[in-house]
């Protein structure tokens, strides 16, 4: 790609809502703006999202009900956008979070009348918790829940404690992943030694997939898997997975190779990328359209391929 065409893809990017601006500014050029962080909460998207907070500190009708526009998700959409993560009123919500939605195994609840916690939704529950700076005593218990989930074959299945399983899943498992990362870059301690060994192993059972494929035939997996999809909610796709092992500054794995040509391969010739599928369900409001260029998906492509050397 040329420097014009880098150059005209960062701009327009610029033109972006002030999350995408912060996030182009942050991880493609180096430069933390936190003026721009600043306006999140008060313009775009942020300011959107938080206007839907209900009276009761909360989204939608319940914990995690409807889904997408549920506090569940909402919250893990603000810490998407990176917003500023000492908003009292988001820390207020999850604190609340803590002290009514947790089940006898100490996870959290995703739906109040079942008393088995789900590991995805432990796993993003740890990534926006995290991120929002939860206390340490109060995440004991769902870090406990989570490690007590880990499968033999090295990632996680969410009907690990329901229906039992041999077997790990890419959905379960990058979501995981996920709030071990914030949980280690928020300087969380409890644990640590044995969540970043869970975390080592999870991302070798990606890989041992080379991220989308079985490891026993080489077929893919689910072709769903291959498209670009934003908000990604808890559904793994290769994007998803790359952009995770770049923040985690995972050193390169030929494992990866498949993954990252395909991601180059769904490049447009302008430059951008698209966004390929959209999860179906209640929002609160459309961030981008399926099947249009995507900010979203453009700017997390490029610091995918600026962190594994590719132009």
């Amino acid at each position: 790609m040329s420097i014009n065409t880098i150059d005209h893809i960062f701009n327009w990017l610029l033109e972006g809502d002030v999350a995408i601006q912060f996030q182009a500014h942050r991880d493609l050029k180096g430069r933390v703006m936190p003026e721009l962080q600043q306006r999140i909460k008060s313009e775009g998207w942020g300011s959107a999202f938080l206007a839907k907070r209900n009276p009761n500190g909360g989204w939608g009708q319940d914990y995690y009900q409807p889904k997408w526009i549920s506090t569940h998700y909402t919250l893990l959409d603000l810490k998407n956008l990176q917003i500023e993560p000492t908003i009292p009123e988001i820390r207020q919500t999850i604190e609340r979070v803590l002290n009514t939605e947790k089940g006898p195994d100490g996870g959290i609840l995703p739906i109040g009348s079942t008393q088995r916690s789900d590991v995805c939704v432990n796993g993003m529950f740890l990534n926006f918790a995290c991120y929002f700076g939860a206390k340490e005593l109060e995440l004991m218990s769902v870090v406990d829940f989570l490690l007590a989930q880990h499968v033999g074959d090295g990632g996680f299945n969410c009907q690990s404690n329901r229906k039992g399983c041999v077997h790990s899943s890419l959905h379960s498992t990058i979501s995981v992943l996920e709030g071990l990362l914030e949980y280690q870059l928020n300087g969380y301690t409890y644990r640590l030694d044995e969540l970043q060994a869970a975390a080592a192993a999870s991302r070798e059972f990606i890989l041992m997939h080379r991220l989308f494929k079985s490891d026993k035939t080489g077929v893919v997996i689910d072709p769903k898997m291959t498209m670009l999809s934003w908000p990604s909610r808890w559904k793994y796709d290769i994007l998803r997975a790359l952009d995770y092992f770049q923040k985690a500054q995972t050193p390169y794995d030929p494992r990866m190779d498949d993954a990252l040509q395909l991601l180059v391969s769904k490049r447009k010739a302008e430059g951008w990328w698209p966004l390929q599928a959209k999860h179906p369900g209640q929002v609160h409001f459309d961030m981008e359209k399926a099947g249009r260029p995507s900010r979203w998906n453009t700017l997390r492509a490029l610091r995918v391929l600026k962190a594994f050397g590719i132009s």
